[in-house]
Parts: C-alpha cells; sequence; structure tokens
C-alpha cells in the first residue's frame, strides 16, 4: 500500500496518526515513569500527594503528615509535623475529589502516575480537535506532534504527579469550547481548571485577556478575567488562611522576596509590589538571564518558534511567564522539566494554532521538514537532560564526572529496600528520605528522615516507631540530590545518638539500607553490620 502524501490526507486519517501519536507517548512516558518508581527515584512530594488521596479516601480529607512536614510551622519554626494537617492550606487542590473514586478502587501510588500520563496523553487528543477547527489535516497533526515531542511536555509528565498535569486538558477543553461557542461546557472547563490548584486561575486570566484585546469575546473575556482573578484573591486571602497561613508565608514571602518584605503578604500585596516597582522586574529577569532565555526556547523549539512572531501567544502566557520568571529563589519555576511548564503549555499552543490559521499557505515541505527537525531536537535534548532521572539507565546523570547507573543494579538494590520496607507494620509510624516515602506513604504517620518525633491525633509529642535509611544511595556518588544526602546524614547521627541512648536498635541491615526500630536490642550480628558500614560511609559523613 503506497504512503498518501500529506494533502491527501482526511480527518479520518489525521485522527488515526493522533491516536498512534497518544499511544505511543502514552506507553513510553508511563513505561519510564514506572521504573523510575520502581527503581525508587521518586521524591518526596510523590509521596505526599498519595499520603493526601489515601487519606481523603479513608475520611480524612486533604490531610498529609507529610504537608506538615513542608509547611512553614515545620521547615522554619522547626515544629513537629502532625498527622492532621490539612493540606489546603498549601495548595487549593479541590479537583482531587474528582481523582478519588478511581484511586479508591486501586489506592496505590502508581494509580496517581498512570492518571498523570494519562490526563497529559488526552489533552493531546483534545488539542487535535482545537486544532482542526482551524487547520487542515497535516497541520493540525504537526501541533500535536508538537505537543508530544516537547521537553515542556515529556520531562514534568516523567516526574512527580502533581496537580499541574489537569492543566492542559482542562484549558484544550474550555478552548475548544469557545471555538464551538458550547458556553455552558466553557464555563464548566473554567471552574474545572480554578479547582486545579490557587494560582490556575492566572493562566485563565491570560485567556480572558486575549479575548478581549482581539475584541472576539470581549464579554466573555471580561468574566473570564473577573471570575479568574476574584477566585484567586478570594481563594488565597480568605479561604487557605483557614487552614494555614502556608501559602502567603513559605511560598509567596519567599519565592518574591526581591518584591515584597512582610513575612505574610497577601497576593494582592504582591501584585502591588510587582506593577509598582518595575525596575526590580528588570532587574531580576537580567540577574539569571541565560536561564530564563533558554526556558523560553525551549518552549518554542518543537513548533518551530512560531510562538516568538504570535501576538495571541505571548498576550495569552504572558502573565503565568510572568509568575514564573519572577521567582528568585526557587530556580526549579523556570526549570522545562518541572510541573510549572503546564501553565504555559496551552496559551502557547493555542496561539501557534491561531497564527497557522492565517498563514497555513507557509506550511511548505521545506518547512514541514524544517519543523519536523525541531520536534526531533526537543525530543533529544529531553533525552540528554534525563529529566527527573526517569532516563537514568540509558543517560547518565553526568559526562563530566561520567555517572552512570545500570538498570539492573538499580532495580536489583530497590529488591533488596522492598525486603526491609516489608518488615514496617503498616500502622507504624516511619521517618524515611525523600526517595522511599512515596512507597510507604499510605499510612498516617510518616515525616522526613531528618526529624524522629511527631505529635499524635491528641497533640501529644512521640517517638517515630521506624526510620529508614538508603546508604547505598549515599555511597553512590553524585546519585542523589545534595539536601538529600544531608538527610541521611542526619539520620546516621540520629542512629549513632539513639543506639548510645538504648531508645532504638538496629533491626536489619540490607545492601546499605539500615532499619532501626523503637524498643529493641540489636542482634550482635545486625550490630557488626551496621558497624562495618558505618565504617564504609565515614568518609562521605564529612
Amino acid at each position: 500500500m503506497k504512503f498518501k502524501p500529506l494533502y491527501y490526507w482526511n480527518n479520518q486519517t489525521g485522527l488515526r496518526q493522533v491516536k498512534i501519536l497518544a499511544t505511543i507517548f502514552f506507553v513510553l512516558v508511563l513505561t519510564f515513569s514506572i521504573i523510575r518508581y520502581e527503581s525508587f527515584l521518586s521524591t518526596y512530594d510523590n509521596g505526599l500527594f498519595n499520603q493526601v488521596f489515601w487519606n481523603s479516601i479513608h475520611g480524612r480529607f486533604f490531610q498529609s503528615s507529610m504537608s506538615s512536614a513542608a509547611s512553614s510551622a515545620s521547615l522554619m519554626d522547626r515544629q513537629l509535623s502532625y498527622p492532621s494537617y490539612i493540606h489546603l492550606g498549601q495548595h487549593f487542590v479541590i479537583d482531587f475529589l474528582i481523582w478519588m473514586p478511581i484511586y479508591a478502587l486501586f489506592p496505590y501510588p502508581i494509580t496517581l502516575i498512570v492518571l498523570q500520563v494519562a490526563l497529559i496523553a488526552a489533552a493531546g487528543i483534545v488539542l487535535y480537535f482545537l486544532a482542526r477547527h482551524y487547520l487542515s489535516v497535516p497541520l493540525s497533526v504537526m501541533i500535536v506532534a508538537s505537543y508530544y515531542g516537547a521537553n515542556g511536555v515529556i520531562g514534568p509528565t516523567l516526574g512527580n504527579f502533581y496537580e499541574h498535569c489537569q492543566i492542559p486538558l482542562f484549558l484544550f477543553s474550555l478552548l475548544l469550547a469557545l471555538e464551538k461557542q458550547r458556553w455552558p461546557l466553557f464555563w464548566l472547563f473554567a471552574v474545572l481548571t480554578l479547582g486545579t490548584r490557587e494560582d490556575a486561575g492566572i493562566s485563565l486570566f491570560g485567556i480572558g485577556s486575549y479575548l478581549i484585546v482581539s475584541r472576539r469575546y470581549p464579554r466573555v473575556g471580561l468574566a473570564l478575567c473577573a471570575l479568574s482573578f476574584s477566585y484567586v484573591v478570594f481563594i488565597t486571602n480568605t479561604i487557605m488562611p483557614m487552614f494555614s497561613v502556608d501559602n502567603s508565608r513559605l511560598y509567596l514571602a519567599t519565592y518574591f522576596r526581591k518584591f515584597v518584605k512582610t513575612e505574610n503578604p497577601s497576593t494582592l500585596e504582591l501584585l502591588w509590589a510587582i506593577i509598582s516597582q518595575p525596575h526590580l522586574i528588570i532587574e531580576v529577569f537580567f540577574k539569571d538571564a541565560s536561564r530564563r532565555i533558554l526556558y523560553l526556547l525551549g518552549h518554542w523549539l518543537p513548533l518551530a518558534f512560531v510562538p516568538v512572531i504570535t501576538p495571541s501567544a505571548w498576550l495569552m502566557t504572558v502573565f503565568p511567564l510572568l509568575v514564573l520568571l519572577l521567582q528568585v529563589v526557587n530556580k526549579a519555576a523556570t526549570g522545562i522539566n518541572t510541573r510549572y511548564t503546564f501553565a504555559i503549555i496551552p496559551g502557547l499552543f493555542y496561539g501557534t494554532i491561531l497564527w497557522w490559521s492565517q498563514h497555513q499557505d507557509k506550511f511548505k515541505p521545506r518547512f514541514h521538514r524544517f519543523w519536523i527537525g525541531c520536534i526531533g531536537l526537543s525530543i533529544l535534548l529531553t533525552y540528554t537532560s534525563n529529566p527527573n532521572r526517569a532516563l537514568y539507565f540509558i543517560s547518565p546523570y553526568s559526562f563530566q564526572p561520567w555517572v552512570y547507573q545500570s538498570l539492573p543494579a538499580q532495580l536489583g538494590h530497590a529488591a533488596n529496600v522492598k525486603k526491609v520496607l516489608s518488615l514496617i507494620p503498616q500502622d507504624a509510624s516511619v521517618s524515611t528520605s525523600g526517595y522511599i516515602v512515596s512507597h510507604l506513604s499510605g499510612r498516617r504517620n510518616i515525616i522526613r528522615l531528618e526529624v524522629m518525633q511527631m505529635k499524635d491525633e491528641e497533640g501529644k509529642v512521640v517517638d517515630i516507631d521506624y526510620a529508614l535509611l538508603d546508604l547505598w544511595q549515599l555511597k553512590q556518588n553524585n546519585l542523589k540530590a545534595e539536601v538529600d544526602r544531608g538527610r541521611v546524614r542526619g539520620g546516621v547521627r540520629f542512629t549513632d545518638v539513639a543506639l548510645r541512648n538504648g531508645l532504638y536498635g538496629i533491626a536489619e541491615v540490607l545492601d546499605g539500607v539500615v532499619l532501626v526500630q523503637k524498643g529493641i536490642t540489636s542482634k550482635p550480628e545486625v550490630l557488626s553490620a551496621w558497624s562495618k558500614l558505618r565504617q564504609e560511609i565515614e568518609p562521605l559523613m564529612k
């Protein structure tokens, strides 16, 4: 059967191509994501959200001891964590209620990984129908290929589960409803977008601004801007402070400390601080301009740089972009492999579709080949960046010095970790490192490794039942973040003190994994194994 040229493609052919692309994306990304999880490379937040879901299906909605450990009270005031802390004070993720019935059927961390990949893959299919409203079948397929080949789509999807993964599907659906003038659906997806997290309204505000400036639907644009702005202000200033001051103190005051000096700034205070100090905007941008420019280039590359000359794309993305570009402390905000890119993707792709709707004559074989090359380069750069270390066994951690970990070695160690995990009762409290918490997060009481006490349901201070140290990871040079290496060192120091005081004993030592248990006496052979391991890692403790 002869291959049909692009100009012969009909809608059925195009949809079939898109389904193939979506399937390839879903299978490959899900495979690498599961391998990452099974290799114990998922980090703290993946376990945090799993615990939020696990508590919620057991009637303790949005509670999490891990969120408590990540709160300003814990990190700044050194207060102990407690299990009834409500996560909504940090991020208002009310849309999680939609997915909880699915999680109730499959209450495992992998369920959230599958959900994230499925939502991102489904968004690409909706994007095709959105593109087809304006463009030919070949152009629409190229738009979708750009989406599935974008570093800013692949990289974050390979990472931890985050609430951001809902944004592309909801916003593409909102834009499709807009084009079809299905207004009930339009407002439904607007509400769903707002429910993903408290700052998702910023992306909606950009779309509303475009509708006003373009004069396509100025009344709808005004209503959308008013809704999104009011929602962000109301939720962040009235609702979230009912649970905690973390959103203000932990995020606004920290990430935007260049603009605000107060400890608990409101969103309105931050907005005025940014508007009234334009010189600081310029200063912040040029302080690390190369990183910010590379971030923008990473977004433009899979779309063959068309967004650079597209006013509508700029207008729809300028507000969420500013929020990311002006963050001084949080460098992850402008990381192409982090979840924040999902706030930029919908406006970027929709703006590109609108540009092509007026320039379809420019889609010629030479540009088509150039575009394919851009998508290929985007995929290549994704591979070499080893996003969220999900490709660790086919892409080295570092080229200089050369640091690489094979799949058999990592999975072999993971099997030993699981053997030790099986010794911990389901109802026991645990303190462990960020790369293990996800596997133990389906429980009421779990915190970071550095701390060995927390508050119980009645507010009393109690000692943690178990501590789990993975010193094999510490010995693998440069395989883990420095902050986690520091926490493991803290765990080693705790173990030394606990053994001297007699409060804890060593329950197991296997392949560099150490299980510390409260109220037991270490067996001689286990204590000997610990002493030998302790001597091996002594140089790394300095």
